[in-house]
């Protein structure tokens, strides 16, 4: 059974950093793409970031672009979402993602089967 457990979230100043985690388990970790989406109230999920299979390829929305960096570590089985300059618009429910690839360039994760239950970010101003 496929688990997503993200990890990090909590309360920050505007301006301020948080490191989100997620720990991937009962996954061929490294076969997946990797993702992170978020959701604040009223508001549809949209996709932040996703990185390739190996990390060597990374890919953001504009809005957190330069202020946010993807990276995951496949021996522990582990993705990492640093945002830094957080703004009050970043406030959402965090929640990381997984999608299997046969391509190991590809930061793909529309459609990604396996989702974590998430975690609360909230930047107040």
């Amino acid at each position: 059974q496929v688990q997503l457990v993200e990890s990090g979230g909590g309360l920050v100043q505007a301006g301020g950093s948080l490191r989100l985690s997620c720990a991937a388990s009962g996954l061929s970790f490294s076969s997946a793409a990797m993702g992170w989406f978020r959701q604040a109230p009223g508001k549809e999920r949209e996709f932040v970031g996703s990185i390739s299979r190996t990390g060597g390829r990374t890919n953001y929305v504009d809005s957190v672009t330069g202020r946010f960096t993807i990276s995951r570590d496949n021996a522990k089985s582990s993705v990492y979402l640093q945002m830094n300059s957080l703004k009050p618009e970043d406030t959402a429910v965090y929640y990381c993602a997984a999608r299997y690839s046969d391509d190991v360039h590809s930061t793909r994760v529309v459609g990604a089967r396996y989702w974590g239950q998430g975690t609360q970010v909230t930047v107040s101003s």
